[in-house]
């Protein structure tokens, strides 16, 4: 029988937890359990984990005794300290010394620090439509690239075939008749990634964009988890449906120096129609470096929309 303790996995914790009783050959009440995770079910089936379980037998079940149950805390009353009585001093205490004055330093001047000038504006590009919350690029890369195993080193070219075969398969699963191009496109931003664009050419494609790009965005964030999913690491991979992002990123970039033009001639403030979260930023993005009006946002969850407003 075992005398120490094991870890075990399982589909469940109870899963776990029964395959290491019937390993010890002990009862649940001879064994101490600690659960060291739970486990996950991922999405879609994509990222999960098992949970692990550490069994820990007790004494009495590994020398054949039956276990005895622990007695019942003592506890004792705690009495009040008593302080000692004084100790007298083995010098008599000296004058305190006066305080000094402090002492003045001299000034010292500060060079001049240059402010950085400000960044050129640029205008909104397909990379824009992506979501300003980073939600799904942090479940795809926690599923995509676990800690314990290692990242697998692919090429551009391979990449490209993997994520169109991909999205191929999606899409004929769905019922379209369509090929997909890959494309390598440069980083919009300094601090940005290349990234790879999957265009969805064919004929009668709008099931595959949805209302407002919401089909089209969830085929994406499943064609990134799992391609992250098999290469343990994360790649920024856009997908869109005969350059619809393309056109809509025109389409807002237009509405919003219309609406700002109104603004300026006007002076009453324009709210938009609510939008989500990657087509607001279009708005903000065009519209951050004008010299008469400023953008804000206000509302919750799919009411929430853009304001464009005049500079005092």
């Amino acid at each position: 029988m075992a005398d120490r303790a094991i870890e075990i996995t399982g589909k469940s914790v109870d899963e776990a937890i029964a395959d290491g009783l019937a390993q010890l050959g002990l009862t649940r009440d001879q064994v101490d359990v600690e659960i060291l995770s739970r486990g996950s079910r991922g999405i879609f089936g994509l990222g999960s984990e098992p949970a692990r379980v550490r069994l820990t037998p007790h004494r009495a079940a590994t020398t054949g005794q039956p276990a005895r149950p622990a007695a019942p805390p003592v506890t004792t009353p705690i009495k009040p300290p008593v302080s000692p009585p004084p100790t007298p001093p083995a010098t008599p205490p000296q004058p305190a010394t006066p305080p000094q004055p402090p002492v003045s330093q001299p000034a010292v001047s500060q060079p001049a620090v240059s402010q950085p000038a400000a960044p050129a504006p640029r205008t909104p590009r397909l990379a824009d439509m992506e979501d300003e919350e980073e939600e799904e690029q942090a479940i795809a890369k926690r599923a995509g690239a676990p800690a314990e195993t290692a990242a697998e080193t692919i090429s551009d070219a391979e990449l490209e075939q993997m994520a169109a075969d991909i999205l191929s398969q999606m899409v004929r699963l769905m019922g379209f008749d369509a090929q997909v191009n890959a494309t390598w496109h440069e980083a919009d931003q300094p601090e940005g990634d290349r990234y790879l664009l999957l265009d969805i050419q064919g004929h009668d494609l709008s099931p595959l964009i949805g209302r407002r790009g919401e089909t089209l965005a969830s085929i994406q964030y499943l064609v990134r988890l799992m391609v992250n999913q098999r290469l343990k690491t994360w790649k920024n991979i856009v997908v869109d449906v005969d350059h619809y992002k393309e056109r809509r990123v025109a389409q807002l970039t237009q509405l919003a120096h219309r609406m700002a033009e109104q603004v300026a001639q006007s002076g009453r403030a324009v709210s938009l129609e609510p939008m989500p979260p990657n087509e607001r930023r279009i708005i903000h993005l065009a519209l951050r470096d004008h010299d008469v009006v400023y953008t804000q946002s206000s509302g919750e969850g799919d009411r929430r929309k853009v304001h464009i407003v005049a500079k005092s």
